[in-house]
């Protein structure tokens, strides 16, 4: 562009400004003086001292050589994930090339290019992009901006933000235009699903409430309208449901199993609609027990009754019933029974009328004794079978006769103590078994051996039981390779027979301490079936487009098969890869369809995963639409134009700039011409030369004199 001039008058003072006004003002004062006496020649002093007065002010006139500057114009470009709907991403792509060359053809007019991407969890947000696109560009050199999308943005402010409305610093506001280009060819529609609520938690056993909603935007009203929602649970079972379209609908279902439970909802396609995307989504609820309840039975007062105790009181979800017998009913030894019990031990109601309600039953040194008469063992044990869970910690209890291993609990315990020198006596530091390796109860202890062969850097115990067969799986042994620790299944319940009363050493430190709180822990939920102890468990998440499937076994053998089926039916075989020796084996697989994933192994174990959706306000509404962006446009004076349908070559408006206002329409986009420069020179030249001054002043004096001498 080239180059403007600019002409001004302006006074560059020989002297300061005070002098020169002091000068007048005495001249003024001496004018005034004489003409009140008539003394001749006062107005021609008057002119001499204003005439040197005028020169002391030194009039100049200035000459500017300005350089005009090119304004910019932003072009914000939406690239975030709902572009990615009927190509709408290439278009904004095109489009913006095509917006590149016209403003390229516009005298003074520069196009910036912004591309935007949605931000994590909170949609789109042109105006943040816009910001920040415009903070390194001066006020003065903004002529606007052009968005390019599908009209869906997420932080519209309520008024015009000051970057369109710059201050010029002296209090003037220059409204800029805001323009939008959609990628469509007009408004259109799309059905959402909303998930209104659903509770992360729930009981097993019972039932849960969830909330939804579904909406037809941008499709006319129709007063009692509804569609069929579907719903389907992890395990495959598929129901519908009737939903009035713009309404709550609460919906109830049952929590069958602990652990997460994953529930699929659909609603059907909206003819016409722009995408079935938002059609679907899926719902975690974690199923928890209400309150477990725990029987623990103490023989004889020792130290883990107290870690008993702790562990179990630790527990918000426990109910823990406790009863230490202090003395069986055949022993009488003088003391009054008002000092002796706090209550009579209730077996008939223990074990008669309530076994059935706990969940674990654990026998921590117990001697029968005949305390328990044969009924109610019988009763623990058909309890057990039908999926309770027992506990037994053994000491030198098991070695007297009619101990609990010569009653009707023979029938599901783990592991035979020796008759005759069934307890070893002597330091030994518990070992893992390979399965115990490999069982999640005990793989990966804090102190645990990393690989076989290795040996646990835990404490030493001082005794345990010796055993002469044992059926369940061993998991931990002690001196002599004697089984230590013992799990078993008896139908559907399980046995645990812990073969040593000394896992309290490790709590004290006892030569460097163990995992003592931890084992117990795991032992105990195991015992009452909690789904991350499962020995033989199947497992899959999906996290960033990426399914992690993992398969736990107790078992060796070749590396697993797993068949994983999509949510739109197709299946494939995955081979897992076996972690070492740690039970574990692992495979990843791209996951980007949405619904529920349904993986299978050859034992007939199932697990499920879903998807997470990475940004549900994005999804919300995928219509390309002008109500959002609209009145924000209509606002700032700018235009709103629809691409069309056709992706390669969009329809474009023209683009100009103008003077004293920029009207835009549809088909006109209007940016003013802000005159923003530079000063590339500058020239001052005299408006009273020093010698026509002098003659000036020199004249008046004359004057002055000639008229005073005169009679």
């Amino acid at each position: 562009m080239p180059d403007l001039s600019r002409h001004m008058m302006a006074l560059s003072p020989l002297v300061p400004p005070w002098c020169i006004n002091l000068l007048v003002a005495a001249c003024a004062a001496l004018a005034l003086w004489g003409l009140a006496r008539r003394v001749r020649g006062s107005m021609w002093r008057l002119l001499a001292g204003l005439g040197v007065a005028l020169w002391l002010y030194n009039p100049q006139r200035i000459t500017e050589t300005w350089h005009p500057l090119p304004e910019t114009a932003l072009v914000v470009v939406d690239q975030s994930a709902s572009m990615n709907e009927r190509n709408r991403g290439e278009m904004a792509r095109n489009t913006a090339a095509r917006v590149q060359a016209a403003m390229n053809r516009v005298p003074g007019l520069v196009p910036r290019i912004v591309t935007v991407r949605e931000a994590q969890h909170g949609g789109t947000r042109l105006f943040a992009a816009l910001q920040q696109a415009a903070a390194d560009i001066p006020p003065s050199r903004l002529a606007g901006a052009v968005l390019i999308t599908d009209g869906e943005d997420h932080d519209v402010p309520a008024a015009v933000p000051d970057t369109l409305n710059p201050d010029d610093g002296h209090g003037h506001r220059t409204l800029l235009p805001l323009h939008v280009l959609l990628t469509g060819k007009g408004e259109e529609t799309d059905r959402h699903l909303r998930v209104l609520q659903a509770p992360p938690f729930a009981i097993v056993g019972k039932d849960v409430t969830i909330r939804v909603q579904i909406d037809d935007q941008g499709a006319p009203p129709q007063p009692g309208a509804a569609t069929q929602l579907t719903l389907t649970q992890g395990d495959g079972a598929t129901f519908t449901r009737p939903v009035k379209i713009g309404e709550p609908q609460d919906i109830t279902l049952p929590v069958t199993h602990p652990g997460e439970m994953l529930i699929g909802l659909s609603a059907p396609e909206l003819p016409g609609e722009v995408s079935t995307r938002n059609n679907h989504d899926v719902i975690r609820i974690n199923g928890v027990r209400d309150r477990l309840r725990v029987l623990l039975v103490s023989g004889t007062p020792n130290q883990g009754e107290r870690v008993w105790r702790r562990l179990l009181k630790a527990d918000p979800s426990v109910d823990l019933v406790h009863f230490t017998i202090l003395r069986p009913p055949d022993r009488d030894d003088g003391t009054p029974l008002s000092d002796l019990a706090l209550i009579a031990f209730p077996v008939n109601e223990l074990f008669q009328q309530k076994v059935g309600q706990f969940d674990l039953i654990i026998l921590d040194g117990f001697e029968n004794r005949g305390i328990l008469p044969e009924a109610y063992l019988r009763n623990i044990v058909n309890h057990i079978r039908e999926g309770g869970g027992l506990l037994l910690i053994g000491g030198p209890e098991f070695l007297t006769a009619g101990s609990l291993q010569d009653t009707p609990l023979s029938d599901i315990l783990p592991a035979h103590v020796t008759t005759g020198d069934g307890m070893a006596i002597q330091r030994f530091r518990p070992d893992l078994t390979e399965t115990g390796m490999r069982h999640p109860v005990t793989s990966g202890l804090p102190g645990a051996p990393e690989h076989a062969g290795a040996r646990p850097g835990w404490g030493p115990w001082y005794r345990s039981l010796r055993s002469d067969s044992a059926r369940g799986e061993v998991l931990m042994t002690g001196p002599e390779h004697q089984p230590l620790l013992v799990l078993d299944h008896a139908d559907k319940g399980r046995v645990a027979f812990l073969m040593s009363d000394q896992a309290w050493l490790w709590s004290h430190g006892e030569g460097g301490g163990g995992p003592q709180s931890e084992l117990l822990r795991r032992i105990s939920h195991w015992l009452m079936k909690e789904p991350e102890l499962e020995e033989n468990q199947l497992e899959a998440s999906i996290t960033a487009g990426q399914m992690t499937i993992t398969r736990r076994s107790v078992t060796t053998g070749p590396a697993p098969v797993v068949h994983v089926t999509a949510p739109d039916g197709k299946s494939q075989q995955v081979t897992l890869e076996p972690a070492g020796n740690t039970g574990l084996a692992r495979a990843r697989l791209p996951a980007t369809q949405e619904g529920i994933w349904t993986v299978r192994d050859d034992a007939g174990h199932e697990a499920f995963a879903a998807p997470r959706v990475e940004d549900p306000l994005e999804f919300a509404d995928l219509r390309a639409t002008a109500s959002v962006l609209g009145p924000m446009a209509a606002a700032t004076g700018g235009g709103v134009h629809w691409l069309g349908a056709d992706a390669q070559t969009p329809s474009m408006p023209e683009m100009v700039m103008t003077e004293g206002g920029h009207a835009s329409s549809a088909s006109r986009f209007a940016f003013p011409a802000r005159n923003a420069h530079s000063i590339s020179g500058q020239q001052a030249n005299a408006v009273l030369p020093a010698w026509v001054m002098g003659l000036f002043v020199l004249l008046m004096v004359f004057m002055a004199w000639w008229r005073e001498s005169r009679p």
